[in-house]
């Protein structure tokens, strides 16, 4: 018999403006001490949301504004889904600028979803353009 799993969730709609990503921030930092995430885990997930975040202001050019947020703890997982009603675009056409670029300071963004990938254990991206882009993090507990 399969056991059945007991979430909490937590749904949120912000409005694109500016450092709204950092309430966003102290939203993770209250549902990853609630897990009871370990700091590392905590700051990882907190940053890859925040960085979600700032993609859909930056590239979404949403009309009505606003980003969507879905928090969800299950077992031991932190799941954050960041949903915007924008352009969208094609993942298969993203080509992060290349590191000589970064470094010397040519273009300082580019890399998002690069940092996301590395800092939580899985990443996805459902985007079609003219109806936005949906991302979905997961980190899981380790300790």
């Amino acid at each position: 018999m399969k056991k059945k799993v007991k979430t909490k969730e937590l749904e949120l709609t912000i409005p694109i403006l500016p450092n709204i990503e950092l309430l966003v921030g102290k939203v993770v930092s209250e549902l990853a001490r609630y897990m009871k995430l370990d700091q590392n885990e905590e700051d990882e997930v907190k940053m890859a949301t925040i960085e979600a975040c700032l993609n859909a202001f930056e590239h979404s050019k949403s009309k009505d504004g606003k980003v969507y947020l879905k928090f969800q703890i299950a077992n031991d997982e932190l799941m954050v889904v960041v949903r915007d009603s924008g352009v969208g675009f094609n993942s298969e056409e993203l080509n992060p600028p290349p590191i000589e670029e970064m470094l010397s300071g040519k273009r300082k963004r580019g890399w998002g979803l690069k940092i996301i990938e590395n800092l939580v254990d899985s990443v996805e991206i459902h985007s079609e353009k003219g109806k936005g882009t949906t991302v979905i993090i997961r980190k899981r507990k380790k300790g």
